[in-house]
């Protein structure tokens, strides 16, 4: 017998294609035009007006009535990466990371160095003499990104080699994502905070069209590109907004209650409470649509939202996301955590 399909399977459906696709456009913070073009686009076909922010964000109008009440969405398409910082004399490349990329999960990765005006070459990154065959001391190495290096893939032996591809200091490098999607519903990849949430966001978006739903306030989404270095969310705040809610990963680990498959809703995170109100509002909107959810303080962690307000908006403020394990890393989801969140959404807004 067919399992039957709950109302909201084909909008998680959806999410999940959009969150796969966008995480195929490399957009390490700094270097997030061609993510931005592509979310201004999809908010577009779906009949929303899009436009963007002069920082190089997306600005999206929801609709909705009380526009001296507005309430703002903030989700960001920004990565990890890194940035050229020097051409050794072998030709090989040492890099900077760009947000909190962490050189030890990073080992082994393809990457794409984006070059200013000469084209992408690929590369892997490596720890330095990365053979074991031939580095006695490999185990004892402690990575960092002044002991790793991109050995190109091209016959490069020399800085002037690297020079002539058109490799100059501050090119962009970008990480292979290694998006997969198991049979049994969860999502792995690299950069899912917060692509996933990027996806979960146009999902809602969608729902709100095809159910002709007008929300009681007027609502905007901000897709930031700076998140990831702490000001995403520092300007291009609507006239009249009075809350915001970060849609970001939820966090997932040892000492916390929440799963992949479930929406997790922040109290307190290492900048301090979320608002009171909107916290026990979200639990309250979880419960009335059923969404699987938990309630956790994240110990290192600082959002979009809090940017908002750090910069001086006036309003109150959350944070909810889908659960993510392995943060920073090879990231790992489901598609009831998705569901939940956009569950979650309607809940609280529509």
């Amino acid at each position: 017998m067919a399992t039957k399909k709950n109302e909201f399977q084909a909008y998680t459906d959806f999410i999940m294609d959009k969150t796969v696709e966008l995480l195929q456009i490399d957009s390490p913070t700094g270097y997030t035009d061609d993510a931005a073009a592509w979310v201004k686009k999809e908010f577009e076909a779906l009949g929303y007006k899009a436009s963007f922010t002069n920082k190089g964000g997306v600005m999206v109008d929801l609709g909705g009535k009380d526009k001296k009440n507005g309430f703002l969405l903030e989700a960001h398409t920004d990565t990890l990466g890194g940035m050229v910082s020097c051409i050794k004399e072998n030709g090989r490349l040492t890099v900077t990371p760009l947000g909190g990329m962490n050189a030890n999960n990073a080992e082994t990765e393809n990457v794409r160095v984006v070059t200013k005006f000469d084209g992408i070459y690929e590369g892997t990154f490596q720890l330095i003499n990365a053979s074991i065959h031939v580095n006695g001391e490999y185990d004892d190495i402690k990575r960092d990104f002044d002991k790793c290096e991109v050995v190109l893939d091209e016959d490069v032996k020399t800085k002037a080699d690297a020079e002539k591809l058109g490799i100059s200091i501050g090119d962009i490098v970008c990480f292979e994502p290694n998006t997969r999607i198991t049979k049994s519903g969860y999502i792995k990849s690299r950069f899912l905070d917060d692509k996933l949430s990027v996806g979960i966001v146009l999902g809602f978006a969608k729902y709100l069209k095809d159910k002709k739903i007008t929300l009681k306030r007027a609502t905007y989404v901000h897709v930031t590109v700076y998140e990831e270095v702490g000001h995403g969310g520092c300007a291009s705040i609507p006239e009249g907004v009075t809350e915001a809610l970060s849609v970001d990963m939820g966090c997932v680990g040892e000492g916390l209650t929440c799963t992949e498959k479930q929406v997790s809703i922040c109290a307190n995170d290492s900048h301090g409470p979320y608002a009171y109100a909107v916290v026990k509002g979200l639990i309250e909107a979880a419960r009335k649509m059923k969404a699987d959810y938990a309630v956790d303080v994240y110990p290192h962690y600082g959002s979009d939202v809090e940017a908002s307000l750090r910069a001086g908006a006036d309003m109150k403020h959350g944070l909810i996301g889908a659960g993510v394990y392995a943060s920073h890393g090879y990231e790992r989801s489901h598609r009831d955590g998705a569901e939940n969140t956009l569950k979650l959404l309607i809940g609280y807004l529509a």
